[in-house]
């Protein structure tokens, strides 16, 4: 599963390592595209065609789905890992995500998603505020 929170430095020529764990679950041929919230996302590609389906399938003429299309696919790029798990971040995600110096990897079950250090330091400390707000509103949801 890919779980877990890691730390890695942001190289020369915008290279960043991609945690072992997470090269062992998903291997050396990833998709990373703009996230949510300012992050960047990164899964395999099999995870992309999935999620691509789930989230872009619909009608050519509905607003939404074209916009979603636009923000998720276009700015796709497809990465690979060299022998030393590294990767080089595109110069349009590393400025979206604010990417500086250090990048932080979240392992969230079915992606992994990158932050950069500052951003991602103000948006832990908003959802741990708000942890058990989110959880009560999930349960009602799911009722």
């Amino acid at each position: 599963m890919i779980i877990g929170e890691y730390q890695q430095k942001l190289g020369d020529k915008n290279r960043i390592a991609f945690p072992k764990k997470f090269r062992e679950e998903l291997g050396n041929k990833l998709i990373m595209t703009k996230g949510y919230e300012g992050c960047l996302v990164i899964m395999s590609p099999a995870q992309w065609e999935e999620m691509v389906s789930d989230s872009v399938s619909g009608p050519f003429v509905s607003g939404l789905i074209r916009d979603t299309s636009r923000f998720l696919l276009a700015s796709a790029s497809e990465i690979e890992l060299d022998s030393q798990g590294r990767f080089v971040v595109p110069t349009y995600l590393k400025e979206y995500s604010e990417l500086d110096s250090e990048g932080v990897f979240l392992g969230l079950g079915r992606w992994v998603e990158l932050w950069g250090q500052e951003k991602w330091s103000k948006k832990k400390t908003d959802v741990e505020k708000t942890s058990s707000v989110i959880g009560e509103k999930l349960c009602i949801t799911r009722q």
